[in-house]
């Protein structure tokens, strides 16, 4: 291929990205077209990258018409499958499988046959094994998550990963498992790791860096790789890849020398064994994408240094990101990829044309300069990814780097290799383990002294572009030391700056989480924070609170509407890992730590806003745990809120003897069940904005149809965090009462119009 074609080519790949994930219509017959023009022309520099472009934009439009159908939602599928992965927590299994049958319990069901890959649960479930063939009954949904500012994506990861439905097993019909796991060279390995008396840690550690198994990893270790930036060197990276091909490569230059003294500098074997040394190594580690993008660059960067008919190193750069794309096209979502290449484009930015250093001193200071002007290049891409900020990386990985890619990784590759004699190989382990204990005691202490940072929202964008700004002046040449500082200086005072979500006095944001089948709404004044309920816990023990922030939030109250889990399942999490200063629960309502009582009545104000509570009463005993729920409304300018939990319709009436004011935005009642927002309600207060807090999907049909329609004929601007994510509003002095969705709907603009469409009745 020529070298010129190197850059079209990724920049095609690029754009078949964008136009696979936009997907604008005529798409396909404009791909067509384009490649019938191109064949015509019969030049590789106009046909390779319109081939390039089509292949991509097609494979992405593919995997997005093979997930679920809508139409299969919670029906029962009869799937044949190959288990991938297995993770396993008390009770819940979870399984990553490959789909080689699919079809529907029930008659005239649409088929399922284009699902390739699922992600399910199973409770109580047998022994699955990676590799097992199994025939199960199974649940599915289409890939979807929680939709919150600045929280995880669990839908794009779903996404990246080629899930195409998410689902759990079904406990009859019981599983059959129809085959026994083939062999497998990987497996076959993390069997004989098991097999040997190593420490736990290292065993983890050594199965992670040398096989890529990173689910064996636990909890703590990330966490204490994320706290100290050294996550990276966790991955099946090219740093891993590039060893085992350099290693291959001395050896196989060293035999030639030895067999053909005077012409080993010409052999071309010792390249073509390495490469094939890289593709083996990355195979066995799963050849996930982390590990074939490492391979790309491997092999790329194993051509340029043989000099043979070689691309240029900017060349060579496009090239390896062109392949890397054609190969995955979702690997354009997955932050590993611009890591890896920012870090590349870096380095030949650093030392492309520099001479090469002497002595030891010479490489040191390579080692230092590079790992220095990594760090900030290196954090910003974090910080963009991940909204967190390791302040030790810089100094730890000047320790960590070399120790990983000079120690551990050789050690633990050495003993693989020896593993026919077990002596030698059970010495390079123990060596790997009491290296890797003294890491984790360097990373602890690090983590000690400077722990991680989440900064604000509103900071992580500017933070970033500081941090890119900072390696750029002191990378690129030619720049005056004068310069470098004082800008380096003006841009360190970025994190001082204010946030720009801060409200003013007199102003409140409300936004309506979205935590599936429950309910959490945080209230915020300028310098007053509250939760409005906690949200679910579900069967598996996960808290969708947990996703939100970070531990250590401060917040003022959180009020328990009542004691159902929908409401309450993140109170236990709150207590434990955030400061509250007060929970408050109806009188009566137990949700397992103490309570303010919400009596109506109960007023405060708070930077000019105003919050009062009309309900309960203080007498609750014959009033049932949904009818007891606190009743909140919130007074700010001219705007009015109002929560009522799962009140019913009784005690709906009996609240409209208090006020009858019309309400800018109401919390709909019990998820928009048909128990709640009654006629009364809903015309007394003839909201501007009704919101719905329930679950995509959920069994029990909220919002209810009769529900939905009552608001649409008072004029309601309907909003449902399952289809909407979590809603955002500003209410107060000042501000318009506009409506901001997280996953916002095309052609739909918010707040009250003619485009206010939002949520209608499915009749």
């Amino acid at each position: 291929m020529p070298f010129g074609l190197a850059i079209p080519l990724a920049l095609a790949a690029l754009g078949g990205v964008l136009l696979g994930h936009h997907a604008p219509p005529g798409l396909v017959e404009a791909l067509g077209l384009a490649l019938l023009l191109a064949g015509t022309r019969r030049r590789l520099a106009v046909l390779l990258p319109v081939v390039a472009m089509t292949g991509v934009a097609i494979a992405l439009l593919l995997a997005r018409g093979a997930e679920l159908p809508a139409g299969l939602t919670r029906e029962d599928l009869a799937v044949e499958a190959r288990v991938l992965s297995v993770a396993r927590e008390a009770r819940l299994t979870r399984l990553v499988v490959a789909v080689e049958a699919c079809r529907p319990v029930a008659d005239g069901r649409l088929p399922c046959d284009d699902l390739r890959r699922l992600r399910l649960s199973a409770f109580a479930a047998p022994a699955f094994r990676p590799g097992e063939r199994w025939a199960f009954t199974v649940r599915l949904r289409p890939p979807t998550g929680f939709a919150n500012p600045h929280a995880f994506d669990y839908r794009g990861w779903l996404w990246r990963e080629g899930i195409q439905a998410t689902g759990y097993v079904r406990g009859e019909p019981a599983p059959r498992r129809l085959e026994a796991a083939g062999p497998s060279l990987r497996r076959r390995a993390l069997a004989h790791l098991d097999a040997r008396a190593l420490d736990p840690r290292a065993s983890r550690w050594l199965a992670a860096l040398s096989l890529g198994a990173g689910e064996r990893l636990q909890q703590a270790d990330w966490e204490l790789l994320n706290a100290s930036g050294t996550t990276h060197l966790m991955v099946i990276s090219g740093l891993h890849v590039g060893l085992v091909a350099a290693f291959v490569l001395l050896m196989a230059r060293g035999v030639a020398r030895l067999a053909t003294p005077g012409r080993w500098r010409l052999a071309v074997w010792p390249w073509w064994l390495a490469g094939g040394a890289a593709v083996g190594y990355a195979w066995v580690a799963g050849l996930e994408p982390p590990a074939l993008r490492a391979m790309v660059m491997a092999l790329v960067g194993l051509w340029v240094a043989s000099g043979r008919h070689a691309p240029g190193t900017w060349q060579a750069w496009w090239l390896a990101l062109g392949l890397v794309v054609l190969l995955d096209p979702r690997s354009a979502w997955r932050p590993g990829l611009w890591l890896s290449f920012a870090a590349v484009a870096l380095l030949i930015l650093i030392w492309q044309g520099r001479p090469r250093p002497r002595g030891v001193r010479g490489w040191l200071w390579v080692l230092i300069r590079t790992q220095l002007l990594l760090a900030p290049l290196m954090a910003a891409a974090v910080l963009l990814a991940f909204a967190r900020l390791a302040p030790a990386a810089p100094l730890v990985n000047l320790v960590a780097v070399p120790l990983v890619s000079s120690l551990l990784v050789p050690l633990g590759l050495l003993g693989w290799l020896l593993a026919w004699l077990p002596p030698l190989s059970h010495l390079c382990w123990w060596l790997f383990g009491h290296l890797v204990e003294g890491l984790v005691w360097l990373l602890e202490l690090a983590v000690a002294w400077l722990p991680l940072w989440l900064p604000g929202p509103s900071l992580v964008t500017p933070l970033a572009l500081a941090l890119v700004v900072v390696t750029l002046l002191w990378a690129l040449p030619g720049l005056a030391r004068s310069l470098r500082l004082v800008a380096s200086l003006v841009l360190a005072l970025v994190p001082l700056t204010p946030s720009s979500e801060s409200s003013l006095p007199g102003q409140l944001r409300v936004r309506v989480h979205d935590v599936g089948q429950g309910q959490l709404v945080e209230l915020r004044t300028a310098g007053y924070r509250a939760l409005y309920d906690a949200g679910p816990r579900f069967a598996s023990g996960f808290t969708p609170l947990a996703s939100l922030w970070p531990p250590g939030q401060r917040f003022d109250a959180v009020i328990v509407s009542h004691d159902d889990l929908d409401h309450a399942g993140g109170v236990p999490l709150l207590a434990a890992e955030h400061q509250v200063a007060r929970f408050i629960a109806p009188p009566g309502e137990m949700v397992g730590v103490p309570v303010a009582p919400c009596r109506a009545g109960d007023a405060w104000e708070r930077d000019g806003v105003r919050f009062r509570f009309l309900w309960p009463p203080p007498e609750t005993g014959e009033l049932s745990s949904n009818d007891r729920s606190c009743v909140l409304e919130v007074t700010a300018g001219d705007h009015r809120l109002l929560i009522t939990g799962d009140v019913g319709r009784a005690v709906e009436r009996t609240l409209l003897l208090e006020t009858r004011t019309p309400v800018t935005v109401l919390v709909a009642g019990h998820h928009g069940s048909r128990t709640s927002s009654g006629p009364q309600l809903v015309q007394s207060l003839s909201p501007r904005h009704a919101i719905f807090s329930a679950g995509r999907d959920n069994p029990f049909g909220h919002p209810d149809d009769a529900v939905v329609r009552r608001f649409r004929r008072t004029g309601s601007c309907l909003w449902s965090t399952a289809h909407d994510g979590a809603v955002t509003l500003w209410l107060g002095e000042a501000v318009y009462d506009d409506v901001v969705s997280e996953r916002p709907v095309a052609g739909r603009r918010s707040g009250v119009g003619g485009d206010c469409l939002a949520l209608e009745s499915p009749e």
